[in-house]
């Protein structure tokens, strides 16, 4: 327990100290955490022993709560209203290129690995959701007139961990252990279209309903004010469970929630003002902000976000270093060299490329997009819930392989290529919106 204490602490100092030089270098934090859990995994001294079949259950619980902040914290950020056409691209990719994915993943899986077609369907489920939890080096996705590209891969991010869940219970139909249904009408009704579209409602109209009380309460009573920490957790677990209990998506629930709260707007008393601005460096106080009509929505917002970023980091950072600790258990198979250079360098922009056409995009983005369909978390998790579901054998151990060392090459490749690629794009940009062309272009 001393050394734990000490090795965190350690850490958690060293990160902060480390944060403004990490910065400056071609490197990314889960790249840094990765290779601390792989040093203190069986392959380095020996301390952490996450084996992903011994502990699946464990460790899936773990991966589906990293998964939750990190789906809640994208929901709060993404300001723009669903009824907006900027999300027609994230919406495309997360439903038509993952569904794209899943099935080249599949043909794949069956001609080229001879899985059988369920284990097939599953990798290419585990494989096919791109990840919230590892895109904090792409551009800012906040508020309601983001940078498109940033927008665009947190939506598809915050989108397709969901959306891949009705994929994974196929692929665990199709081996026995999940019921389809006769002529598959349960997997149709329940774990595709109810599953998708009612985790979303519960997970709006929740996250609507609950901001909606709380600013209220403030802002005419003077009543819920504080523990904003308490409503982004509660927020987070209300939607997950009741999602969960209806037997719906928890993952697209709580990304809704996160949403619908982001978007609880104020309700000015009539013939009220906003604030005046302070009248020295302390400001306004947080009591006097938090129950104005005019300011009570945005202050509650500001706070749940504060706090839900610092958690999203800490859950980063803890995944990621089981991840690479766990990798002692994957021994990669020779499938592994020519698979995970094909998934991500051709099969993730061929993929984009189909949900992107007729969106009218430059080249550029749409070469941004089709390289980050970062892997992480998500697939971690369904890799996870598949062992912990029965899968075993033969099977299990060319999941686990071609899974974890997937994740790893994608964190390493896009945590390199992530700060020169954006810096070239954002230039590039700048350039074209200096001299911009005798005919425009749609927007980008």
């Amino acid at each position: 327990m001393q050394f734990w204490s000490l090795f965190v602490g350690v850490l958690l100092i060293t990160m902060v100290l480390a944060g403004t030089l990490l910065g400056r270098l071609p490197l990314s934090s889960a790249m840094v955490y990765l290779s601390l859990g792989c040093a203190l995994g069986p392959d380095g001294i020996d301390v952490l022993r996450p084996d992903p079949q011994a502990h699946a259950g464990a460790l899936m619980h773990l991966a589906e709560l990293g998964l939750l902040i990190s789906l809640f914290a994208v929901g709060l950020r993404l300001g723009v209203p669903l009824r907006d056409r900027r999300w027609r691209l994230p919406l495309r990719l997360a439903f038509v290129s993952m569904s794209a994915m899943v099935l080249m993943v599949t043909l794949v899986g069956v001609w080229l690995l001879e899985l059988p077609v369920g284990a097939a369907v599953l990798l290419g489920a585990m494989l096919a959701p791109t990840d919230p939890v590892l895109a904090s080096d792409l551009p800012s996705d906040a508020g309601t007139d983001p940078e498109r590209l940033g927008f665009t891969l947190a939506g598809e991010g915050g989108l397709n961990d969901g959306a891949a869940f009705p994929f994974v219970m196929l692929g665990l139909g199709l081996l026995g252990l999940h019921e389809l249904g006769e002529g598959g009408w349960r997997w149709w009704a329940l774990d595709l279209l109810w599953a998708t579209l009612g985790g979303v409602a519960i997970g709006a109209a929740l996250g609507a309903a609950t901001g909606w009380v709380v600013v209220y309460l403030r802002s005419r009573h003077q009543e819920a004010i504080g523990l904003d920490v308490f409503l982004g957790l509660g927020l987070l677990g209300l939607a997950n469970g009741v999602a969960l209990l209806s037997h719906s998506s928890g993952f697209l629930a709580v990304f809704a929630a996160g949403m619908a709260l982001q978007r609880v707007r104020e309700r000015p008393r009539p013939q009220s003002r906003p604030l005046a601005p302070p009248l020295d460096s302390a400001g306004h106080s947080y009591d006097t902000l938090a129950t104005h009509s005019h300011h009570a929505s945005a202050t509650m917002r500001d706070a749940v976000q504060g706090f839900n970023k610092q958690l999203e980091k800490l859950a980063e950072l803890t995944l990621v270093l089981l991840v690479g600790a766990m990798l002692a258990y994957a021994k990669p198979l020779p499938a592994v060299w020519w698979f995970v250079p094909l998934l991500i360098l051709l099969l993730r922009p061929l993929s984009a490329l189909g949900a992107t056409l007729g969106e009218g995009l430059t080249a550029p983005l749409r070469g941004m997009i089709g390289w980050f369909g970062i892997r992480g978390i998500g697939s971690v998790f369904y890799l996870l819930y598949a062992l912990d579901a029965g899968v075993t054998g033969p099977v299990a151990e060319t999941l686990l392989s071609l899974t974890l060392w997937t994740v790893v090459a994608s964190i390493v490749a896009h945590g390199v290529t992530a700060q020169p690629l954006m810096q070239t794009y954002l230039a590039w940009r700048q350039c074209r919106r200096r001299n911009p062309a005798p005919v425009s272009a749609p927007d980008d």
